[in-house]
């Protein structure tokens, strides 16, 4: 027997939870389905800690969508009563006309947002684990913090249950297929009827999507030290989160320590691992890639250059313009998709969730979306 729902989403990653919870707080029959377990460690949205920021280098279309991204992670804070994102400001570092400096100019001063600019003396005197050479600049913006995304996901989703949500762990999908009454999901578990689909899929886009996009999944590693002087100067309330491009154009992140002061400060590399699918990627860390990671450490922030504590993996789903893929599917009309990836998508997930319920309810969102258009690839086809 077929189940039927007002809408059906595939994938509960960060992405999936926050569209089922805005679904279901619209009063619609909703039926999320999830591979894994939730959250899980298998795809893009864990690790414990996420940047979130106004000051956006990618572009100054995303602002008004991360203004509204701040609304909604309050919204559901407050809705269950869990600490979701803490305010620690942020530093984008580099030289005065790199990317990440520049873009972060541009878009604060395109948004008013308010903002600071630092040269490398004031960087470490306020900051002083950082040790930026010469003519290394920073604007330093308050809102920016951390989004804890295990949290959020189970957040989202324990408050769409709640709203009446059906929620499917452990059930991968077969195949879906549109039909004149909607559209049909096949499971290993049955068959589902629904009027729209919403697709999440992470890094399995490609297999989900029923598009051939530009697509290219890279696996990530993440890594967490222990100071050398002790964890205070590396505590939230001391040390913003960062983004740092370098004189040879590496970039790369980090985070104060925070929650558990047991497990040290997170530090990763940005856009810099290698092609893989998630059925290849190798989870192990090599000794190779962990000294790379130290070489930067020890000339930037030397006092962060102790005992590696862990390590983890994870993937992004790159574009070829870095930029999202969201809107209707370019061929079934009943069907959203969303791949907010390229590597910094997560702070985006309460609004996206927002965007994605508006589609599969009206076929419009108020939100602008002309940067993100699936059909905006040569080749898209069925």
């Amino acid at each position: 027997m077929t189940s039927s729902y007002d809408a059906i989403v595939i994938g509960l990653g960060g992405m999936g939870s926050a569209t089922a919870y805005q679904l279901a707080q619209r009063g619609k029959r909703v039926l999320g389905i999830e591979q894994f377990t939730s959250p899980h460690e298998r795809g893009s949205s864990h690790g414990k800690s996420r940047i979130i920021r106004q000051a956006y280098f990618e572009h100054p279309a995303y602002v008004p969508l991360l203004q509204r991204a701040y609304e909604l992670w309050q919204q559901i804070e407050h809705d269950t009563q869990q600490s979701l994102l803490t305010l620690t400001g942020g530093l984008m570092l580099g030289p005065p006309e790199s990317a990440t400096v520049a873009g972060s100019l541009h878009s604060a001063q395109q948004h008013d947002l308010p903002h600071e600019v630092w040269d490398a003396a004031e960087i470490h005197r306020r900051v002083p684990p950082l040790c930026p050479p010469p003519g290394t600049v920073a604007l330093y913006e308050r809102k920016a913090g951390i989004l804890r995304p295990e949290v959020s996901i189970a957040a989202h989703l324990q408050r769409a249950a709640q709203l009446g949500a059906d929620l499917h762990f452990q059930e991968p999908v077969l195949d879906w297929r549109t039909m004149d009454s909607g559209v049909e999901v096949t499971t290993a578990q049955g068959q589902y009827h629904a009027e729209r689909l919403v697709i999440t899929p992470g890094p399995w886009a490609s297999h989900l999507l029923k598009l051939d996009l530009p697509l290219v999944v890279e696996r990530q590693v993440l890594y967490w030290f222990q100071p050398t002087t002790g964890i205070e100067p590396f505590l939230s309330d001391r040390l913003p989160i960062y983004i740092w491009e370098t004189e040879d154009g590496v970039q790369f992140y980090g985070f104060p320590a925070h929650d558990s002061l047991h497990d040290g400060a997170k530090i990763a590399f940005f856009r810099m691992g290698q092609v893989c699918t998630p059925d290849t990627i190798d989870r192990t860390v090599y000794d190779s890639e962990i000294a790379k990671m130290r070489h930067y450490i020890d000339i930037y922030i030397p006092t962060l250059n102790g005992i590696l504590l862990n390590t983890a993996t994870c993937m992004y789903t790159n574009t070829p313009d870095t930029q999202f893929v969201i809107g209707l599917h370019p061929i079934y009309p009943q069907v959203v998709i969303a791949s907010p990836c390229s590597g910094h998508g997560f702070k985006f997930a309460s609004v996206v969730g927002e965007i994605l319920a508006d589609l599969a309810l009206s076929g419009t969102t108020l939100h602008p979306l002309d940067l993100f258009a699936p059909d905006r690839f040569q080749g898209t086809r069925g």
